[in-house]
This record gives structure tokens, C-alpha cells and sequence, in this order.
């Protein structure tokens, strides 16, 4: 990887939420580091932290602790002053285009909000034809420019929100689950057009997902997600080819598989056991007390992230 096309990097990144019962730990010590115009897919269940950690990157949320570099500057404690003169370069696809958007504002106000927030343009001309451009990028007709949300189907609600967040041509992206709300068939469509965008913008995503089926379509590198912690992190094809992480390989073996005789699973394992509470947690594997190989070697300390082959990290004692 090389030192001087990494775009953005996180350093023991952590993010807790104070309750009244003590500390939510929902990003808890994430590393890793991420290249220009590639993706990183960051996949786990529900409540794992993924959408967390994109957030605080995005400083959408103050990190707790550890570092966010972005272009090889250290941006995490930035004033709002000081990342309004980054925040055009990073953006966010919201999960639900139906939330994520004004009902007030046409496709036109839509777009051309970013626009208008960092005055791109000086005349009005200049302006609208730039909202025509960004429509025809996302696969927007121009008939629909003056549509208000309500009036079109979740595909281009969701190419509304795509064309927002590319107006101020950014570097990187984060995609919170951009399709799950979307019909199979819509959700194709618009993964190939992140991808387009993605080649002639040379944009850098990270895609959040609990999808494995689109994470492996998209992405370049993958980060498994457990309670906060990253638990394995590889390329794309190794991951698929050789999961470590006993969570890895029972997500993976929850995939169903096409039969001429219907669908089955991939292994009749089914993972078992309760989810530790992300709540203060003990020192130790958080995911043993659901894992067929756990020993008293998973208990009393945290197991740190160690590099078994060449880009392919894991954290498990078993490695």
C-alpha cells in the first residue's frame, strides 16, 4: 500500500456513548487504512457500530479517542470552522431516501443545495445547468427537476441523494447502506452506478453494509465489524476464499445458496448464545461467548488485531 495514496486512516479510533448505566462502547479501537478511488466494506450485524464509525469519521460525531488522518493531516479534533473547509470533500449516502431528504425541496433545491452553501456558482445559468449535469450523472431525467420527493420511487430518491452528495466533487464517501431499502432489481442499478461514479470521479467509498452478497460486489477491502471491534480485515478475495474469524465464517455460512430444490444455507452451523453487552464490556473476546472454539485464553484481555498473512488481519486466539 503505498504511503503516499492512502487518503484516509483511523488510529485506535473510539466513539462511547454515555448512559446512565456507564459507557456504550460503539466504536471501540478501529485501525485501518484507505487508498484513493478504492472501497472498503465494512460488514456486521445490526448495532455492530458500522454506521457509528462512519459518522465519526465525518466528524457528524466527536470521536472519544484515537486519530482520524485525512490527506496526512490529523483532523480529529477540527473546529466546525476548520472542516467546513473539508466537509465538501467528504460526503455521506443516507440509508433511507425517504428520511434523507426535504419533502419541501424539489430535486433542483435538492442537488443544488451544496452548491448554493459554498457559492460554486455566481450566476444562476451556471447553477441550474451544473443540477442538469448531476442529474444526467445519477440517471435523473431533466423532467424531473422540479419533482418533490413524494412524487418519485425509492431508485430516484435514492439518485437524488447520490447527486447531493457528488455535487462538490468530493474524494471520499460513505455509503450507510445506500440500497437495503431498495427492490432487488433497483438495488443492481444503483451499485452500478456508485461504481461508474466511482471510475470516472475517482472516488474513494467506504460502504457499509450487512449484505455480504453486495460487500463482495463492491468492494476492494473488507472490514468485519463485532460490538465496536474490528475482528478481521482483508481483501476482498481473501476474505471470501479464507475467513479466520470463527464470526467471519458463520456470517458467511448464513448466506443461502441457490438450489434447482430452493435455497439452503451454507453450513447447518447456526451461530448460538447471547450478545455481550456493549455496555463497559469485560476485557477479553467479545464474541466467545458465542463461539463453538472459545477457550479461557479468550477471557480477561482484549485479543489485539495480528497480521497472519500478508493483508490479512484477524483477531482471534486462534491465530
Amino acid at each position: 500500500m503505498a504511503e503516499n495514496n492512502i487518503l484516509l486512516e483511523a488510529k485506535n479510533l473510539k466513539k462511547y456513548f454515555k448512559i446512565p448505566r456507564g459507557n456504550v462502547h460503539a466504536v471501540d479501537g478501529i485501525n485501518f487504512r484507505l487508498e484513493t478511488g478504492r472501497t472498503l466494506g465494512v460488514v456486521g450485524e445490526s448495532g455492530c457500530g458500522k454506521t457509528t464509525l462512519g459518522r465519526v469519521l465525518l466528524h457528524l460525531y466527536n470521536a472519544t479517542d484515537g486519530q482520524i488522518i485525512y490527506r496526512g493531516n490529523d483532523i480529529t479534533h477540527y473546529t466546525p470552522k476548520q472542516m467546513k473547509s473539508i466537509r465538501r470533500e467528504m460526503q455521506m449516502i443516507f440509508q433511507d431516501p425517504s428520511a434523507s431528504l426535504d419533502p419541501r425541496k424539489s430535486v433542483q433545491d435538492t442537488i443544488g443545495e451544496p452548491l448554493k452553501i459554498y457559492k460554486s456558482f455566481s450566476d444562476k445559468a451556471s447553477y441550474e445547468k451544473r443540477v442538469l449535469e448531476i442529474m444526467n450523472m445519477v440517471g435523473l431525467a431533466e423532467r424531473y427537476v422540479s419533482s418533490f420527493p413524494h412524487e418519485l420511487d425509492g431508485g430516484r430518491r435514492q439518485r437524488i441523494g447520490i447527486g447531493r452528495a457528488i455535487a462538490t466533487n468530493p474524494r471520499f464517501i460513505v455509503c450507510d447502506e445506500p440500497v437495503s431499502a431498495l427492490d432487488v432489481s433497483v438495488q443492481a442499478q444503483v451499485l452500478n452506478l456508485l461504481m461508474d461514479l466511482q471510475d470516472s470521479q475517482n472516488l474513494t467509498y467506504m460502504f457499509i453494509t450487512h449484505d455480504l452478497s453486495v460487500v463482495k460486489h463492491i468492494s476492494h477491502d473488507i472490514l468485519v465489524m463485532y460490538l465496536g471491534q474490528c475482528i478481521e480485515y482483508a481483501s476482498k478475495k481473501e476474505l471470501f476464499q479464507n475467513p479466520l474469524h470463527p464470526y467471519t465464517v458463520g456470517l458467511l455460512d448464513a448466506v443461502p445458496i441457490p438450489t434447482l430444490t430452493g435455497k439452503k444455507l451454507g453450513s447447518e452451523t447456526i451461530m448460538k448464545g447471547e450478545l455481550t453487552s456493549p455496555v463497559d464490556p469485560i476485557p477479553g473476546c467479545r464474541f466467545a461467548a458465542r463461539c463453538p472454539y472459545a477457550t479461557d485464553a479468550c477471557k480477561g484481555e482484549d485479543i489485539p488485531l495480528k497480521e497472519v498473512s500478508p493483508g490479512h488481519f484477524v483477531s482471534c486466539t486462534r491465530y
